[in-house]
């Protein structure tokens, strides 16, 4: 199985913004985590970060122009504002984990919609960094599952 973990904007900030909403871990060590978890898996991972909507649409085309199995994906603030986004996921075969490290549904109102979720095969909010390891056993199920 081989599975693309994209993060949005502003996630390279982990560690040093809104400790209160995104807790005191790098992104750095986030992927480390995870990729740790995924070889236990069998799970080959790529993991990446651009602050650039198209970097993360490109991405996402070539996800699925390769054949990968999954999408572990944060758009970070392009939830709430990217159609392209949106549009990109809903182009593709590849199965979409939406992901997002706090609950956004607690948080301001604007957050509280996501272009994304309509198209992706489902969401996981609101449990920290855990929510990227949450959406790899989503994954491994579905695959599993057929």
């Amino acid at each position: 199985m081989h599975v693309l973990c994209l993060n949005g904007p502003n996630l390279n900030r982990l560690g040093k913004r809104e400790k209160e909403s995104y807790g005191t871990f790098t992104l750095a060590e986030l992927e480390e985590e995870l990729r740790t978890y995924a070889f236990s898996q069998g799970v080959e991972l790529d993991c990446r970060q651009s602050n650039q909507e198209g970097d993360l649409i490109d991405w996402i085309q070539q996800a699925d122009d390769r054949g990968l199995d999954g999408i572990v994906l944060n758009a970070g603030a392009y939830t709430h504002t990217s159609v392209a986004i949106r549009d990109a996921i809903a182009s593709i075969r590849t199965p979409v984990i939406e992901v997002h490290i706090s609950n956004i549904y607690k948080r301001e109102e604007f957050r509280h919609h996501s272009y994304i979720a309509p198209v992706a095969a489902g969401q996981i909010s609101g449990f920290g960094q855990d929510v990227y390891q949450l959406a790899l056993q989503a994954l491994l199920l579905k695959q599993k599952r057929g």
